[in-house]
């Protein structure tokens, strides 16, 4: 048998058993095609976070995430409610985007290099910058992490939380028992259960869990300290690099809206300013949506549909009480900066 018969045969042996096979010979994925077969985009969401991802009264589901991923099905597919919607564990959430499953993970992920350089992902960009916090019950008293010495704490297992936790406690000389928790909806039952008295998570998802208790949530105290940065973001599997570009293209075109002022209210009338960059942005000059395998209106239906990112963070993140602060754009002293659209 010839040594390429031999190889063939290797190849083919390898793909039918679902062996892995060196990075140079897994063919690349193509996402879009997916997609647009498909007819919808696959999104991985938190399964109950307000202001994230959360289903309303009538199952609608709403939050910063679920926005993304509309936007992302207003620009590829031309409809904003073309998309669907999985509840991945923390422990699950990586499989599940590298098996193909969901097209993009909005899970409420940290950005990390281990994450990208052990599991695949290919983060697009940070939705919103956050940090670790801590709750307690207003009627523990405590008000400052030093009196955490001790503490029982819930947390959830295979998270930058539970690392961050370790470390922090260590280095400053403090003991701590660690109550790992595998999903969000039990890990806020222990801690109201008083099966541990804090409750560490990115500080976004406790002030949600905090909003979502109604007239209780007065009883909830976050503490002041934030012990580590965490920008979540959309992450993509590595390789398809032309849905990545779609998925970091989607996210900056939010961000350029809200820059030049164009929201979903005024986004028809805009299409006639003379802004060169308004031009570009809508589609009306330019071909940068071809240069992404898009049609050239495609940041256009992103901002009719969805709304630009200060929209979004407006109809999800204020109402849980979250202020801009490090979320706003560059030109009002934030992070958010979006390179040139042109």
């Amino acid at each position: 048998m010839s040594r390429e018969r031999t190889a063939s045969t290797g190849l083919a042996v390898a793909l039918a058993l679902g062996l892995a096979l060196p990075a140079a010979a897994q063919p690349a994925p193509d996402t879009l095609a997916a997609v647009r077969e498909r007819g919808v985009v696959t999104c991985g969401v938190t399964p109950s976070t307000l202001g994230f991802a959360q289903p309303d009264a009538s199952g609608v589901w709403r939050g910063i995430d679920v926005d993304y991923c509309r936007a992302v099905a207003a620009a590829v597919l031309g409809d904003a409610n073309k998309v669907r919607f999985v509840t991945p564990t923390t422990a699950t959430r990586f499989a599940v985007l590298q098996s193909g499953e969901i097209d993009i993970l909005l899970r409420t992920t940290t950005w990390t290099m281990g994450r990208e350089a052990t599991l695949g992902a290919a983060f697009v960009g940070v939705s919103m910058y956050d940090g670790q916090g801590f709750m307690v019950k207003r009627s523990s008293n405590i008000s400052t992490l030093r009196q955490l010495d001790g503490s029982t704490i819930c947390l959830l297992p295979g998270t930058t939380t539970e690392t961050i936790t370790a470390e922090y406690f260590r280095g400053h000389g403090m003991r701590f028992t660690p109550l790992a928790v595998p999903t969000i909806e039990a890990l806020r039952e222990a801690f109201l259960a008083d099966r541990c008295n804090v409750y560490t998570l990115d500080l976004s998802a406790l002030a949600a869990f905090r909003a979502s208790r109604g007239a209780e949530a007065d009883q909830l105290v976050l503490l002041p300290d934030v012990i580590s940065k965490e920008p979540l973001g959309p992450a993509v599997r590595q390789g398809d690099w032309r849905w990545f570009n779609i998925v970091r293209w989607t996210h900056y075109a939010m961000l350029t809206a809200e820059e030049l002022g164009v929201t979903s209210a005024n986004a028809d009338a805009a299409a006639a300013s003379t802004n060169p960059d308004v031009q570009r942005l809508l589609g009306r000059t330019g071909d940068l949506g071809q240069g992404i395998g898009l049609d050239n209106a495609w940041a256009a239906r992103i901002v009719a549909q969805v709304g630009n990112y200060g929209e979004v963070w407006e109809r999800n993140i204020a109402p849980i009480g979250i202020a801009r602060g490090v979320n706003a754009l560059w030109t009002q002293g934030g992070l958010h900066y979006a390179p040139p659209m042109r």
